[in-house]
């Protein structure tokens, strides 16, 4: 009985409209998501748990404007109206590491029906460093490892690590004013990225970090026992120093430091397989038929990071899978 209260009228209602499909016809559950770009995430994830007797439709959150985001998926439309036969799925942002210091972060962790990412967002997965490789070779069809992105990625976050405690605790304690989400974001951000050296900008970063640390440290040294505890807290949630990456904003992860380094690097690999293409070439009806064929088969690096899915076995994203399992053992 407590269950079904918590059922709104738009839940109730998708769940009365499937009662009246024929007895062995597939239960819909209406997934919404934040915007177009989410809709592929959320379907590949979701169809894993489509069988015989239910399925599942993404769609954003109104038919009848373009209202998108996330507010308007959890709070102003959808909010009061998710139940057993409709579902929130949205980016964490910060709201997954603010551990119910807002209303809306209270709101998604107590909700059985909100599905959220875990990681920053999902640019963060399409940024996951294990498959960075793959990105570069689809793009430029070539094998060559000239980055070791897994262990590029794995020190970046550990020279962010201790500056994207403080973001939180700022977050947390709502004193954005002293230092936003975009103040961070500037400070780990890659200047100047040098392919065959990468670790130059990481060192750049790294001075950067080190002196709005001191000053941090210096204005507020009151906080840093609480800074040192929410570490551990922090561990806990599946945040660590090598990790850090996942869970800084997503657009600038994906613009600011993993494009940086991955454009350089596909236009030396695209600049080899031409070199090699010249100095096979037999003759020059050869060399400019090869030199056309690998021009039509080449993808932009942009388009090919949104098509990664080599995130499907990383930590964060088996969290989100549990969090669908339990909601399904609910709707049981």
């Amino acid at each position: 009985m407590g269950k079904r209260l918590t059922e709104n009228l738009s839940s109730l209602y998708v769940g009365a409209a499937n009662k009246l499909k024929p007895k062995h016809a597939r239960r819909k559950i209406v997934a919404y998501v934040e915007s177009y770009d989410d809709i592929s995430f959320w379907r590949t994830l979701l169809s894993e748990y489509e069988n015989d007797s239910r399925y599942f439709e993404v769609m954003l959150p109104s038919r009848t404007s373009l209202a998108k985001g996330k507010k308007t998926v959890l709070m102003n439309q959808l909010g009061n109206q998710l139940g057993e036969n409709m579902i929130a799925c949205v980016d964490s942002d910060y709201d997954y590491l603010l551990q119910g210091c807002t209303n809306t972060s209270r709101y998604m962790l107590k909700c059985p029906y909100v599905m959220q990412t875990y990681a920053y967002a999902i640019e963060n997965y399409h940024c996951y460093a294990e498959g960075l490789h793959d990105v570069c070779v689809m793009a430029t069809l070539n094998d060559h490892k000239l980055v070791d992105f897994p262990e590029f990625m794995k020190q970046y976050s550990q020279i962010a690590y201790p500056l994207f405690i403080w973001s939180i605790w700022f977050y947390r304690h709502h004193i954005l004013s002293e230092f936003s989400l975009m103040d961070f974001c500037s400070y780990v951000k890659l200047d100047h990225v040098n392919t065959y050296h990468p670790e130059w900008s990481l060192e750049a970063m790294e001075r950067k970090v080190k002196r709005k640390l001191r000053d941090l440290e210096h204005k507020h040294r009151n906080a840093i026992p609480e800074i040192e505890s929410m570490k551990t807290e922090l561990k806990e949630l599946g945040v660590h120093p090598n990790n850090t990456y996942m869970f800084i904003q997503g657009h600038h992860i994906m613009d600011n430091v993993v494009m940086r380094l991955l454009i350089p690097v596909c236009t030396i690999l695209r600049r080899e397989r031409e070199q090699q293409i010249h100095s096979l070439a037999l003759h020059s009806m050869q060399l400019q038929n090869e030199l056309t064929n690998y021009e039509r088969c080449q993808v932009n690096v942009e388009q090919v990071i949104h098509r990664n899915t080599n995130y499907t076995s990383s930590p964060l994203y088996q969290m989100i899978r549990k969090d669908i399992e339990k909601f399904l053992k609910i709707i049981k």
